[in-house]
């Protein structure tokens, strides 16, 4: 058993920040690929193709990237699992960033023809490898130091990274847009995001060069030897309930962020700029809203919180296309928002609410391997899959809407299933605490 060391407060909240900034880093690199899928990356990798085709190509390297999530949850869960959640966090920040700067170097399909796409889709599944680790990694080590009874709070900072890190992408993408022409952004702006992220991942791994080690593992005394082993073989249901139950929120995530910026700006003609600007704006408010979901799921307990988002988001899909069919800007906003409203009303508790399901011996690699097999179902095969349904009917893309409500509703059933745990565990703490004055 290794030495538990004690953490104060005034650390903890400087290991939530190095938490957000790595995830914002990281998952900038993750979304700016999403983005230029969506607006540049067709024409340039797959020119033979129709452009309804081209993009559901480029989406389909996208959608590689989440594939490869559950493999780096694997290999990242075993490290985590077997020598601490601190090698984790310093690994996959090193290849994501590694494999995203490659990606802006990669010559297109003019310059080296079919290879082009090839590489492309290798450094896709890397950086998917990568981010896959990630999570695990930094919501781990966030929720293992927290308090039991502020534990939804702590654990939220990381999850405001994602929205950072789409907004640093995205708002990248926007300034090149907007200052640059439709031949020069074509010809090489895009790359620059890209490259951009070499520096964002030197300053993630100098702010995690600090971070102490996790309690639960430094209390660890009976390691797991093949930690994968374990998961399949004591928590299968588990997993694929959770599984199941974040499909959703991935799926509402990636259609608002991405399947929407090919469709509103190759089928209704909405300039990028406006799309970018609306997006943005709809996850800006979003990212406020986590903690303030995190402390509702400290109070009143996780599933309740993933019941209502599910029931909202399965309510709400036919109304954000038919808002989304009309191309007015602020329509789309208003359907954009409610979505991720109905979104983060879930993921606000996730951090803390999959680490609390599994054991620690297990915990990297069950909640990494659960949340990203979430979005395998969800966010992989979202944008493939709305495209080819919106490229099917009229202006409204119904067949999206219905799609959406279906996923809305598996993962409402899942939810239902699985077990509340923030009562018990702070009820726990409490009886522990007064046993303590008592004694």
């Amino acid at each position: 058993m290794h030495d538990v060391r004690t953490v104060r407060a005034p650390s903890m909240l400087r290991l939530a920040a190095a938490s957000l900034a790595g995830t914002a880093i990281e998952f900038y690199d993750f979304f700016v690929y999403g983005t230029a899928a969506a607006l540049v990356l067709g024409p340039l990798f797959f020119p033979t193709f129709s452009p309804v085709a081209g993009t559901l190509a480029a989406f389909a390297t996208f959608g590689v990237g989440f594939v490869a999530r559950p493999l780096g949850s694997v290999l990242f869960g075993h490290i985590g699992d077997r020598h601490g959640r601190r090698p984790v966090l310093v690994g996959s920040l090193l290849l994501t960033g590694a494999s995203t700067v490659a990606v802006g170097c990669v010559p297109t399909f003019d310059s080296i023809g079919v290879a082009a796409p090839v590489l492309l889709l290798v450094l896709r599944f890397l950086q998917g490898l990568g981010l896959g680790g990630e999570w695990g990694g930094a919501v781990l080590l966030t929720a293992e130091h927290a308090p039991a009874d502020r534990r939804g709070l702590w654990s939220s900072f990381p999850q405001v990274g994602p929205p950072v890190g789409f907004l640093l992408a995205n708002g990248a993408v926007l300034t090149l847009s907007a200052t640059l022409t439709d031949a020069q952004f074509a010809a090489w702006g895009w790359r620059v995001p890209f490259w951009a992220a070499g520096v964002l991942a030197l300053v993630g791994l100098w702010l995690r060069s600090s971070l102490t080690e996790s309690p639960s593992f430094l209390k660890i005394d009976d390691y797991a030897r093949v930690p994968l082993v374990e998961v399949v073989r004591d928590h299968w249901r588990l997993v694929l309930l959770t599984a199941g139950a974040l499909a959703v929120g991935y799926a509402i995530f990636y259609a608002v962020t991405t399947w929407s910026l090919a469709y509103a700006t190759e089928r209704l003609g909405v300039s990028r700029t406006v799309m970018l600007t609306s997006v943005m704006a709809a996850v800006v408010i979003k990212g406020a809203l986590t903690p303030v979901a995190a402390v509702l799921g400290d109070r009143y307990g996780r599933r309740p919180l993933c019941l209502i988002g599910c029931a909202a988001a399965a309510l709400w899909m036919f109304p954000m296309v038919a808002l989304l069919a009309t191309g007015a800007p602020l329509l789309m906003f208003l359907g954009f928002l409610v979505a991720l409203i109905a979104f983060v009303t879930m993921f606000g508790v996730i951090a803390a609410y999959l680490p609390e399901l599994y054991e620690p011996r297990v915990r990297c690699t069950g909640a990494a391997v659960g949340y990203n097999l979430g979005g395998v179902l969800g966010g992989a095969l979202t944008p493939i899959v709305a495209t080819a349904l919106a490229g099917q009917g009229g202006r409204v893309p119904w067949g999206v809407g219905a799609y959406m409500t279906g996923l809305a509703l598996l993962s409402l059933g899942c939810f239902a299933l699985l077990p509340e745990t923030r009562p018990m565990r702070v009820r726990a703490t409490e009886a522990e605490a007064e046993a303590a004055a008592a004694g």
